[in-house]
C-alpha cells in the first residue's frame, strides 16, 4: 500500500494519480491510498464510506442487549402514530421486547429455552389492527409483511399457499434471508378461516381448518421452503429455505359474533326456572373477557390457539378518537392533504365542525378509522382536480357543509399585481 500526498515540484509534468471513486487528483485531497492494480482512494471518500457504514449499522440493528428499545420506549413511540388503545399498545410493546430478547438468548446459546409468544389481535373493522402491527415493525426497523388469510388455501388448490406469506416478507427484506428471519408477519382476517361447523357435507374445507393446520408449523417455527418467484412449489432449485423460529407472527380479525359466545359463557349459570338472565351480548367488553374456550367455539383449532398465547383486544373507536386520529398523529390524514395542496402553493384548513362531521360519518358507516380517508376523498376529489389549474387560489377552508352537503369550500384568492 502506498500513501500519497500532494505532488512535489519534481513530479510536475508526470501522470498524476486520481481517486478511483471521486476522480479527484492528489492535488485536491490530503491523502491518496493505492489499492490493487492502479486503483486509489482518497481520504474524503474513506470518511464518506465510514459514515455510510455507521448509518447502515443504525438502520439494520441485530436484536441484541441494547439494540431493541424498552417496552416503555416502544409504547411512547406508538403513541405518536396510534391514537387510543392504550392497553393494546402496552401489551404489544412488552410482547415485542420479550420476543427480541428471546432471539438474543438463542444467539448467545442460552440453556434456558424461552418459547415464542405470537400475538392475536381482536377488534372491529377500522380499530387499527393492521396499523398497530405495521407501526410497531417500522419503529423496530424490521421487515414487515401483511397477508390476507382468506386468500390462502391448502397446498395444491387454487389460491395462495401459506408459504406465500413468507415470500412477501422476503420481498420486504430485499431477499436478505437473515433480515427476513427476524421480521414481523401480520396475518389479517384470521377469523375468516374458522373451521366449518354443522352440516353433513363431505366437501374438503381447503380454505378453513386446512389452512389453520398449514399455518401451525410456520407460526411455531420451522424451516419452510419458499418459491423464489412467489408461486407454487415446482422444483427444489426454485426454493429458498427460511427458518421461521424468530419471526414474530401477529394474527388479526374482527371476530364478528364472538360477543354472543362470551355472553353464553358468562351467563350459563343463570339458566333454570325463575333464573334472571342478564344478557350482555350487545355490550360485552371484549378486553379481558375473551378466552381460549370462546376462540375454539368460534372455529379456531386448539393447536393454533396455543400458538397465539398473547391476546390483544381493541375497543371500538368513538367520535373523540376519530377526531384525534384525523389531526394528532405524525402521519395524520388531514396533515397529509394539507401537504399535498401546499405543494401547489395552496393553504388548506378544516374547521372544527368539519372534522367532527367527518368523524360522525365514519361512525354512521361503521367503518372506523379505515373509512376516514374515503370520506375525505369524497369531497376533496373535485378540489384536488381543479387546484393545479387555478393558480390564483391562496387558501381553501373546508366547512361542515362541505362535508355533509357537498357544498363548495370557502376560497380566498391571491391579490393581482
Amino acid at each position: 500500500m502506498i500513501l500519497m500526498t500532494k505532488p512535489s515540484p519534481a513530479t510536475k509534468g508526470k501522470r498524476i494519480a486520481k481517486c478511483t471513486f471521486c476522480d479527484k487528483s492528489q492535488e485536491y485531497v490530503k491523502k491518496l491510498v493505492s489499492g490493487p492494480g492502479k486503483s486509489f482512494i482518497c481520504n474524503e471518500c474513506v470518511d464518506l464510506f465510514a459514515h455510510m457504514l455507521e448509518d447502515i449499522d443504525t438502520d439494520i440493528q441485530v436484536a441484541g442487549k441494547h439494540a431493541i428499545p424498552t417496552p416503555m420506549e416502544i409504547h411512547q413511540d406508538l403513541n405518536e402514530f396510534v391514537i387510543g388503545q392504550e392497553d393494546a399498545k402496552k401489551t404489544l410493546a412488552v410482547a415485542a421486547y420479550n420476543h427480541y430478547k428471546r432471539i438474543t438468548l438463542l444467539q448467545e446459546g442460552s440453556k434456558t429455552k424461552v418459547q415464542k409468544s405470537n400475538i392475536l389481535i381482536l377488534g372491529p373493522s377500522g380499530t387499527g389492527k393492521t396499523h398497530l402491527a405495521q407501526t410497531m415493525a417500522k419503529l423496530l426497523k424490521v421487515p414487515f409483511a401483511i397477508a390476507d388469510a382468506t386468500t390462502l388455501t391448502e397446498a395444491g388448490y387454487v389460491g395462495e399457499d401459506v408459504e406465500s406469506v413468507l415470500h412477501k416478507l422476503l420481498l420486504a427484506a430485499d431477499f436478505d434471508i437473515e433480515q427476513a428471519q427476524r421480521g414481523i408477519v401480520f396475518i389479517d382476517e384470521i377469523d375468516k378461516i374458522s373451521r366449518s361447523t354443522g352440516g353433513t357435507s363431505n366437501r374438503k374445507d381447503v380454505g378453513g381448518e386446512s389452512v389453520q393446520q398449514a399455518l401451525l408449523k410456520m407460526i411455531e417455527g420451522t424451516a419452510a421452503s419458499v418459491p423464489r418467484d412467489g408461486g407454487h412449489k415446482r422444483s427444489e432449485t426454485n426454493l429458498i429455505t427460511i427458518d421461521t423460529t424468530n419471526i414474530l407472527f401477529i394474527c388479526g380479525g374482527a371476530f364478528d359474533g364472538i360477543n354472543k359466545i362470551i355472553d353464553q359463557r358468562l351467563n350459563k349459570k343463570a339458566i333454570g326456572f325463575g333464573a334472571t338472565l342478564n344478557s350482555t351480548a350487545d355490550n360485552v367488553d371484549i378486553a379481558g373477557q375473551v378466552d381460549t374456550e370462546d376462540l375454539q367455539k368460534y372455529g379456531l383449532i386448539p393447536e393454533i390457539i396455543g400458538r397465539l398465547p398473547i391476546i390483544v383486544s381493541l375497543s371500538p373507536l368513538g367520535e373523540g378518537d376519530l377526531v384525534s386520529i384525523l389531526t394528532e398523529p405524525k402521519d395524520a390524514i388531514i396533515e397529509q392533504y394539507k401537504h399535498l395542496l401546499e405543494i401547489d402553493g395552496v393553504t388548506l384548513e378544516f374547521t372544527d365542525d368539519a372534522i367532527t362531521a367527518i368523524a360522525k360519518q365514519a361512525i354512521a358507516r361503521k367503518t372506523g378509522a379505515r373509512g376516514l380517508r374515503t370520506i375525505i376523498e369524497g369531497f376533496m376529489k373535485d378540489i384536488m382536480y381543479e387546484i393545479p389549474s387555478k393558480k390564483r387560489i391562496n387558501k381553501i377552508i373546508i366547512t361542515k357543509e362541505t362535508v355533509t352537503d357537498k357544498k363548495s369550500p370557502k376560497i380566498s384568492y391571491k391579490r393581482r399585481g
